[in-house]
């Protein structure tokens, strides 16, 4: 069944006063699983519809097939394959996954662990002598940034640079020309920009220079589909750069937080290391980095449950809303480790499944595992911490805990 949903609910979910706790807000989205906006727009909340449309050829993933362009996305002349649809999809995600996993390079991320563990355990030495210490500044962000950067051959002591570029576009994802400044549409567009032109003289530097970074193998490597362009290296190491650490910022701080306001499933961890592989998938499901797709458009008139959802309309799936859904999972606003079959939308599903899951999973379960050992008595100051703007990014812009028992 289709209604025009309250316009109150999702937009009540979008205000900011609602990122500390938008779960009841889900709850009630989901009563109406595909909801037609004022704008034309649908809005798919429920377990069910949301794994369906995913996995729908005709739902689209590029701009051009929408109705009416997002501001954000115009001029996008070569967009990352996230952003496109098969057969170029296929093509250059097969071609970035060539030197990021199997089946050729299937030891990369089991080979980074003892860099990952070092890397961790560097930034927690640091907290010594600190009654105080701010997850996200002190540990959540330098390391995916550090793991992300060695990785597509990106010098760490650039980071201040593209730290602004990458704030400005994520400002820029969700952004709504009814109610936000145009500022935050014309910044994004200039640090898309600014990044790209960065990422372009980096990829200049390494055309005749093989190395083991990333930047180097595309642009040296010639494998069973040719070579990207340019432009399409940029566009690749672009996401790459953002979704490899932004991501995982969230996934870390929101786990660490989750940890905090369940002792006992944290003192668990300290006794039962192994917990923290299904842990970390309870994560995904209960508190996911990601919260919204923001826009998809339909190839052609889609149905989903008993809509009709015309070509051209901009879709918004709700993914966080999916995760929680009761007639999914049995008591859904419970964080359960021990929870089976739990095949959350964390990382979305379909052909999109997230490039980068299996190396955010264990950044994850590394970090989350040697701060639980390593910090003594933590405590969370404030509660709920303060929250990042974005609803499609949600997660704490600052956690700030006491060690040592405060």
């Amino acid at each position: 069944m289709t209604t025009t949903e309250t316009p109150d609910t999702l937009h009540r979910i979008l205000d900011y006063s609602s990122r500390a706790d938008p779960y009841p807000l889900y709850a009630e989205l989901r009563r109406t699983p595909v909801a037609r906006q004022e704008d034309g727009s649908y809005v798919i909340s429920t377990y069910r519809e949301l794994a369906d449309i995913l996995h729908n050829p005709h739902l689209s993933s590029d701009v051009r097939n929408l109705s009416h362009p997002m501001p954000s996305r115009e001029g996008d002349t070569t967009p990352a394959f996230i952003n496109i649809d098969p057969p170029e999809h296929d093509r250059l995600r097969r071609m970035a996954m060539r030197h990021f996993g199997p089946p050729h390079t299937p030891g990369l991320v089991a080979g980074l662990d003892p860099s990952l563990t070092s890397t961790v355990s560097g930034l927690i030495d640091d907290f010594a002598g600190k009654e105080q210490i701010d997850i996200v500044d002190d540990f959540a962000y330098p390391f995916p940034v550090s793991v992300i950067c060695r990785l597509l051959g990106v010098p760490r002591e650039d980071e201040p640079r593209f730290r602004v570029w990458v704030n400005d576009l994520i400002n820029a994802i969700d952004y709504d020309p009814g109610t936000d400044p145009k500022e935050i549409l014309e910044n994004g567009l200039q640090a898309r920009t600014g990044l790209r032109q960065y990422l372009g003289g980096l990829l200049e530097q390494r055309h005749g220079r093989p190395g083991d970074d990333l930047l180097s193998r595309l642009a040296n490597d010639d494998g069973p589909d040719g070579r990207m362009t340019d432009e399409e290296i940029v566009s690749t190491a672009n996401l790459l750069l953002i979704a490899g650490h932004e991501t995982t910022v969230n996934l870390i701080t929101n786990g660490m937080l989750t940890l905090l306001r369940h002792p006992q499933v944290l003192q668990r961890l300290r006794d039962e290391p192994d917990l923290v592989v299904p842990l970390v998938e309870e994560l995904l499901r209960y508190e996911p980095p990601v919260h919204i797709i923001p826009w998809r458009a339909a190839y052609s008139d889609i149905a989903v449950a008993d809509t009709v959802i015309p070509k051209g309309s901009q879709i918004m799936l709700m993914l966080a809303s999916g995760s929680r859904d009761p007639n999914r999972f049995h008591d859904p606003d419970r964080f359960d480790p021990d929870r089976r079959d739990n095949q959350h939308l964390g990382f979305g599903s379909g052909i999109h499944l997230c490039f980068g899951g299996p190396l955010a999973r264990r950044e994850a379960q590394i970090a989350l595992s040697e701060l639980v050992r390593r910090i003594d008595r933590p405590r969370l100051v404030a509660d709920p911490p303060p929250y990042r703007r974005s609803p499609v990014l949600r997660g704490p812009i600052h956690l700030h805990i006491e060690q040592n028992g405060g």
